[in-house]
Protein backbone atom coordinates (compact mmCIF):
# COMPACT_ATOMS: atom_id res chain seq x y z
CA UNK A 1 0.00 0.00 0.00
CA UNK A 2 1.48 3.52 -1.05
CA UNK A 3 2.17 6.04 1.32
CA UNK A 4 -0.29 8.24 2.21
CA UNK A 5 1.69 10.94 2.53
CA UNK A 6 3.82 10.85 -0.83
CA UNK A 7 0.14 10.62 -2.91
CA UNK A 8 -1.15 13.63 -0.81
CA UNK A 9 -1.53 17.20 -2.52
CA UNK A 10 -0.63 20.14 -0.35
CA UNK A 11 1.06 23.74 -0.71
CA UNK A 12 4.47 22.08 -0.25
CA UNK A 13 4.32 19.44 -3.00
CA UNK A 14 2.86 21.90 -6.30
CA UNK A 15 5.39 22.51 -8.72
CA UNK A 16 5.05 23.82 -12.13
CA UNK A 17 4.84 21.99 -15.15
CA UNK A 18 8.13 21.23 -16.90
CA UNK A 19 9.32 23.52 -19.48
CA UNK A 20 6.23 26.15 -18.44
CA UNK A 21 8.88 28.32 -16.84
CA UNK A 22 11.43 29.64 -19.55
CA UNK A 23 14.97 29.83 -18.62
CA UNK A 24 15.69 33.29 -16.98
CA UNK A 25 18.30 34.97 -19.54
CA UNK A 26 21.95 35.42 -17.68
CA UNK A 27 23.31 38.93 -19.13
CA UNK A 28 27.14 39.88 -19.43
CA UNK A 29 28.15 36.49 -19.21
CA UNK A 30 30.39 35.81 -22.19
CA UNK A 31 30.21 36.78 -26.69
CA UNK A 32 28.67 32.80 -26.42
CA UNK A 33 25.60 34.14 -24.76
CA UNK A 34 24.54 36.55 -26.91
CA UNK A 35 23.97 39.18 -24.35
CA UNK A 36 27.24 41.00 -23.65
CA UNK A 37 28.03 44.45 -23.76
CA UNK A 38 24.61 45.97 -23.47
CA UNK A 39 22.90 43.37 -22.68
CA UNK A 40 20.00 43.41 -25.04
CA UNK A 41 19.19 47.59 -24.60
CA UNK A 42 20.71 48.72 -27.55
CA UNK A 43 23.01 51.78 -28.06
CA UNK A 44 23.19 54.69 -25.77
CA UNK A 45 20.58 57.56 -26.14
CA UNK A 46 17.30 57.81 -28.36
CA UNK A 47 18.16 53.82 -29.34
CA UNK A 48 18.19 52.80 -25.63
CA UNK A 49 14.88 55.12 -24.97
CA UNK A 50 11.32 53.79 -24.85
CA UNK A 51 9.70 54.72 -28.45
CA UNK A 52 13.10 56.03 -29.22
CA UNK A 53 13.42 55.61 -32.92
CA UNK A 54 12.94 57.63 -36.10
CA UNK A 55 9.50 56.89 -37.32
CA UNK A 56 8.24 55.10 -40.37
CA UNK A 57 8.60 58.22 -42.05
CA UNK A 58 12.01 59.30 -41.40
CA UNK A 59 14.06 59.34 -44.67
CA UNK A 60 17.33 60.30 -43.38
CA UNK A 61 17.20 63.79 -43.47
CA UNK A 62 15.80 64.07 -46.57
CA UNK A 63 12.76 66.09 -46.95
CA UNK A 64 10.01 63.27 -46.09
CA UNK A 65 7.48 62.55 -48.97
CA UNK A 66 4.97 64.36 -47.26
CA UNK A 67 6.29 67.38 -47.62
CA UNK A 68 7.60 67.01 -51.18
CA UNK A 69 3.97 66.87 -52.56
CA UNK A 70 2.47 69.89 -54.30
CA UNK A 71 -0.41 69.46 -52.23
CA UNK A 72 0.52 70.95 -49.16
CA UNK A 73 -2.48 73.28 -49.07
CA UNK A 74 -6.01 74.52 -50.61
CA UNK A 75 -5.78 70.97 -53.32
CA UNK A 76 -8.65 68.25 -52.81
CA UNK A 77 -7.32 65.07 -50.85
CA UNK A 78 -10.32 63.44 -52.33
CA UNK A 79 -7.66 60.94 -53.53
CA UNK A 80 -5.97 59.80 -50.23
CA UNK A 81 -8.87 59.42 -47.98
CA UNK A 82 -12.00 57.13 -49.42
CA UNK A 83 -13.77 57.09 -46.23
CA UNK A 84 -14.72 60.52 -46.02
CA UNK A 85 -15.80 61.29 -49.30
CA UNK A 86 -17.15 58.12 -50.89
CA UNK A 87 -20.88 58.84 -51.12
CA UNK A 88 -23.23 55.82 -49.47
CA UNK A 89 -26.35 54.98 -51.87
CA UNK A 90 -28.71 52.92 -50.34
CA UNK A 91 -30.45 50.69 -53.41
CA UNK A 92 -34.01 49.34 -53.90
CA UNK A 93 -35.05 47.18 -56.44
CA UNK A 94 -38.83 47.58 -58.08
CA UNK A 95 -39.62 44.36 -56.90
CA UNK A 96 -39.82 46.24 -53.60
CA UNK A 97 -42.12 48.67 -54.97
CA UNK A 98 -45.46 46.23 -56.02
CA UNK A 99 -47.52 46.30 -53.14
CA UNK A 100 -46.82 50.17 -52.78
CA UNK A 101 -50.19 52.42 -52.73
CA UNK A 102 -50.38 55.14 -55.55
CA UNK A 103 -51.31 58.08 -53.45
CA UNK A 104 -48.49 57.94 -51.73
CA UNK A 105 -45.21 59.65 -53.04
CA UNK A 106 -41.86 57.88 -53.31
CA UNK A 107 -39.39 59.28 -51.38
CA UNK A 108 -36.86 58.09 -48.72
CA UNK A 109 -38.51 59.54 -45.97
CA UNK A 110 -41.83 57.79 -47.40
CA UNK A 111 -39.90 54.66 -48.12
CA UNK A 112 -37.96 54.77 -44.14
CA UNK A 113 -41.27 54.89 -42.60
CA UNK A 114 -42.79 52.11 -44.70
CA UNK A 115 -40.03 49.72 -43.35
CA UNK A 116 -38.61 49.56 -47.29
CA UNK A 117 -35.28 50.60 -46.49
CA UNK A 118 -33.56 50.49 -43.27
CA UNK A 119 -31.17 53.74 -43.53
CA UNK A 120 -30.74 56.71 -45.97
CA UNK A 121 -27.26 57.62 -46.58
CA UNK A 122 -26.67 60.42 -49.12
CA UNK A 123 -29.65 59.35 -51.76
CA UNK A 124 -31.64 56.40 -52.40
CA UNK A 125 -31.26 54.77 -55.84
CA UNK A 126 -34.20 52.59 -57.17
CA UNK A 127 -32.74 49.23 -59.51
CA UNK A 128 -34.85 47.53 -61.97
CA UNK A 129 -35.03 43.89 -60.73
CA UNK A 130 -39.19 42.97 -61.18
CA UNK A 131 -40.33 39.46 -60.47
CA UNK A 132 -41.21 38.01 -63.48
CA UNK A 133 -44.93 37.90 -63.79
CA UNK A 134 -45.93 40.54 -61.68
CA UNK A 135 -46.56 44.53 -63.01
CA UNK A 136 -45.86 47.49 -61.40
CA UNK A 137 -48.72 50.36 -59.80
CA UNK A 138 -49.64 52.48 -62.85
CA UNK A 139 -48.62 56.22 -62.04
CA UNK A 140 -46.50 55.75 -59.08
CA UNK A 141 -44.71 59.86 -58.38
CA UNK A 142 -40.74 59.49 -57.40
CA UNK A 143 -39.11 61.93 -55.61
CA UNK A 144 -35.39 62.94 -54.31
CA UNK A 145 -34.67 59.54 -56.04
CA UNK A 146 -32.02 58.21 -58.36
CA UNK A 147 -32.58 55.62 -60.75
CA UNK A 148 -30.78 52.79 -62.77
CA UNK A 149 -31.33 52.84 -66.65
CA UNK A 150 -33.81 49.89 -66.53
CA UNK A 151 -35.55 50.96 -63.49
CA UNK A 152 -36.18 54.41 -65.72
CA UNK A 153 -37.38 52.42 -68.65
CA UNK A 154 -39.80 50.20 -66.85
CA UNK A 155 -41.11 52.93 -64.50
CA UNK A 156 -41.91 55.07 -67.54
CA UNK A 157 -43.75 52.28 -69.36
CA UNK A 158 -45.75 51.62 -66.20
CA UNK A 159 -46.64 55.40 -66.12
CA UNK A 160 -45.08 56.77 -63.66
CA UNK A 161 -43.69 60.77 -62.72
CA UNK A 162 -40.13 60.56 -62.46
CA UNK A 163 -38.02 63.73 -61.93
CA UNK A 164 -36.23 65.08 -64.79
CA UNK A 165 -32.51 63.99 -65.25
CA UNK A 166 -30.32 66.85 -64.82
Amino acid sequence: MPDKKSTELSLATLRPAKGSWPKRTRVGRGHGSGMVKTGGEGGKGQTVRSGGGKGPAFEGGQTPWARRLPQNRGVSQKARDIGHFRTHITVLNLSDLLDWHTNVEVNPETLRAAGKVKQVRDGVKILGKVVQGKSLPQGLTFRDVIFSGPAREALQAAGAVLPSVE
